[in-house]
């Protein structure tokens, strides 16, 4: 059972109960990331989510930490372009624990600047590690590429110079300015009831006041290129897409499916012709990044270097397959079936609906329930996908990432390559 209640200072909750699990998971949402940062203020909203776990004034990072530990909750957060997560995982009797530590960290963190500087060469670390992952690497070229300039381009993490130049002054003046009821979410999903969750949740915010200005979608103007860097590796790791879809769009369904038929699977097109046929790839998928105000839509192949040429026109051929011919019949019953089965295994899973509910509270302001869901996607027409890869995979629409020891004279689309 789905409910939602917003209390009277503008905070919102939302619950699903499931009577059939003995677990609760618990998400506090700030609804601000990334794309709410200046320039200078690059990874300032990572930052902070980080911070929220080294101590309040009333608990130490210690005592967070072991008080969570003693419950055997699973505790953690995330920062993305849009929105801040902060979670547990506890079995249905710690519910009110769960959301006091959560409530204690997200109104009254500590910032203390011993604490701030460590947490600062954290973050370094990680960036470092990002930068020695190119697999992971390339997806951030990509997006940067797509949408240079934008606020949704810039990395969530931020750059070393950045992250650095933050003090506990600004930390506080960021969580002042974009942290208030009205952009805060408590999404709960397990064994709870939604009245209790309310309860604990007034109890436990009862002195969060104030209200700031909800963050505005960034619409990026999309800037397809072909972008090549340079990079001692084995491989070659590209990033070959276009624009695609808001995450409020209706055509949500439609392109999940050309989605799941292009690269969603091992019986995929693309796994099909550049894997299984040619031999060309360990890795080969197509992958979304859908925002409030636009959407990224590409393929992510890791190939030798000599191999790069070859898979960038066997990419760009299915493409224009797809734009040209649609799929077929048998490829659209397979992909509702796929996309119908992996929606009810996720179900199965607390922290699954948790991130659902609050994702889709803050993108479109509802729940969309599973039986929606399948519905909406077995109403999906063949034609429908075909019209949408048409305009999606037109030719001055594409943009080409790679990151590898290859020459960008054999990769370009249709543009001059540009070597980084």
């Amino acid at each position: 059972m789905y409910l939602k209640t917003t209390l009277p200072n503008g905070l919102r909750i939302v619950t699903e109960q499931l009577t059939h699990v003995r677990s609760a998971s618990i998400g506090i949402w700030a609804d601000v990331g990334s794309s709410a940062e200046r320039a200078e203020q690059r990874g300032i909203s990572h930052l902070i989510e980080h911070m929220l776990f080294k101590g309040t004034t009333h608990r130490s990072a210690r005592e967070i930490a072991e008080t969570m530990d003693g419950v055997g909750a699973q505790m953690n957060a995330f920062t993305d372009k849009e929105q801040t997560c902060y979670y547990a995982r506890v079995i249905d009797t710690h519910v009110e624990l769960a959301i006091d530590v959560l409530a204690d960290m997200y109104q009254r963190p500590l910032f203390a600047p011993d604490d701030l500087e460590r947490e600062q060469s954290v973050v370094l670390e990680e960036i470092k590690m990002y930068d020695d992952s190119p697999d992971e690497m390339i997806h951030d070229l990509f997006i940067q590429t797509m949408w240079e300039g934008s606020n949704l381009g810039a990395p969530t993490i931020g750059y070393a110079q950045t992250v650095s130049a933050q003090g506990s002054d600004e930390l506080r003046e960021y969580m002042r300015c974009r942290y208030a009821p009205n952009t805060t979410l408590v999404a709960v999903a397990g064994n709870v009831e939604h009245d209790r969750v309310v309860a604990l949740v007034r109890e436990h915010f009862a002195q969060f006041s104030g209200s700031v200005t909800p963050p505005v979608a960034d619409v990026p103007v999309l800037k397809p290129a072909t972008v090549v860097r340079a990079k001692d590796s084995e491989q070659a790791y590209l990033c070959l897409g276009t624009r695609g879809l808001p995450s409020g769009d209706e055509r949500r369904f439609v392109l999940a499916l050309l989605d799941t038929i292009l690269g969603g699977g091992m019986s995929s097109r693309l796994f099909q012709e550049i894997r299984e046929k040619r031999g060309l790839v360990y890795s080969v998928y197509t992958f979304q990044q859908s925002y409030r105000g636009a959407g990224l839509f590409g393929v992510y192949a890791g190939t030798s270097p000599a191999n790069a040429p070859e898979c960038v026109k066997v990419i760009r051929e299915q493409l224009s397959e797809m734009a040209e011919k649609g799929p077929t019949d048998a490829e659209m019953t397979l992909a509702k079936e796929h996309l119908k089965g992996s929606l009810t295994l996720s179900l199965e899973s607390s922290s699954s609906r948790m991130i659902r509910l609050g994702r889709d509270e803050l993108a479109i302001g509802r729940r969309v329930d599973a039986q929606e869901i399948i519905e909406r996607v077995d109403a999906v027409e063949r034609e429908e996908v075909a019209a949408l890869a048409r305009e999606l995979f037109a030719p001055a629409q594409l943009g080409l990432c790679v990151l590898g020891p290859v020459d960008a004279g054999g990769l370009c689309l249709d543009s001059q390559a540009a070597v980084a």
